[in-house]
């Protein structure tokens, strides 16, 4: 039976209860309506409308428990499934709200695994291009500096000297973007190797980073150990940028059968602010895995970003 034939089907059930009293029993109307009647007639209407009331809050009962999954769903948080009560209709509504619920996380991580994919083949195509082009063009411009500088006078070269060196220094930037942009270390050496420049990187930007990485882990393979640098770069950089912090620790260790990569600073903490665009974008990468990741504060204050990596 469907939703709209129970509810007219319990309505007219009470309504002919009322009816078949007012016929059978001995309750009848006067003109005009004297007290015992009007009480007698209010008792009977009070009793229809709680009955009804009763009835239907226990029908639409799973109806309320949908709306306030739907109101707070959340797909990059995925799992969250209504257990099927209720009979007919809304049984069937529950059903098929989990079953969309299922077609959207598949269609997101699907989705979000091809914007990520290109994302990264988007990287590495600048990275190779500021590599090859802008840095030996930019190599070429010091070798022709230094040529010049030789052979021009004391007065401008001094000034010859401070071009180089803006240059050098521009050239030292770029590659530090490259090697962001396309973490050669990562698939040369290893993810250890990787952490462990990226610490040294992040650490002579006047954050103190100690690090704590753990050897002979768990295969995790390429795709997953992208995720974790990444990760961890994204992580870093909002201590960098956010945190206020001064100290940071960056651990990678052993978990059950995977890997956890931890990141605590010392920071202002979250507050109540909302996660932006950084932290989505590590719990979009984490769900590509199948990895945990948790945002929250740390024991002793500042944020504690945890990455629960599954083996491979």
């Amino acid at each position: 039976m469907t939703l709209f034939w129970r509810i007219f089907t319990l309505n007219a059930a009470v309504l002919t209860v009322a009816t078949l009293v007012l016929l059978v029993g001995p309750v009848t109307v006067s003109t005009p309506v004297v007290l015992t009647e009007a009480v007698i007639l209010l008792a009977g209407l009070v009793a229809m409308l709680v009955a009804n009331a009763v009835l239907l809050r226990l029908g639409l009962a799973p109806l309320a428990r949908l709306t306030r999954t739907m109101t707070t769903v959340d797909l990059l948080r995925p799992g969250t499934r209504l257990q099927v009560s209720g009979r007919a209709g809304i049984a069937t509504l529950i059903r098929t709200f989990n079953a969309m619920l299922d077609r959207l996380e598949a269609e997101r991580a699907g989705s979000t695994a091809r914007a990520l994919s290109a994302q990264e083949a988007e990287r590495r195509r600048v990275a190779q291009e500021l590599h090859d082009e802008i840095g030996q063009t930019l190599t070429a411009v010091l070798l022709e500096l230094k040529r010049v500088a030789g052979q021009a006078p004391e007065p401008v070269r001094e000034q010859l000297h401070q071009v180089q060196e803006t240059t050098r220094n521009s050239l030292d930037e770029i590659r530090r973007i490259a090697r962001r942009l396309r973490p050669g270390v990562l698939e040369e050496l290893g993810l250890s190797s990787a952490l462990r420049a990226l610490a040294t990187e992040f650490s002579t930007a006047g954050l103190s980073v100690h690090r704590q990485l753990e050897a002979d882990l768990p295969d995790l393979g390429a795709e997953a150990e992208l995720v974790v640098y990444r990760v961890a770069q994204e992580g870093l950089t909002n201590v960098a940028r956010h945190a206020g912090a001064h100290h940071v620790t960056l651990v990678l260790c052993r978990a059950g059968g995977g890997v956890e990569l931890r990141i605590s600073d010392d920071g202002r903490g979250l507050g109540t602010a909302a996660e932006g665009a950084g932290i989505l974008g590590m719990r979009e990468r984490a769900l590509l895995i199948g990895a945990e990741l948790t945002v929250g504060p740390g024991p002793a204050g500042g944020t504690d970003v945890r990455l629960r990596v599954p083996a491979r």
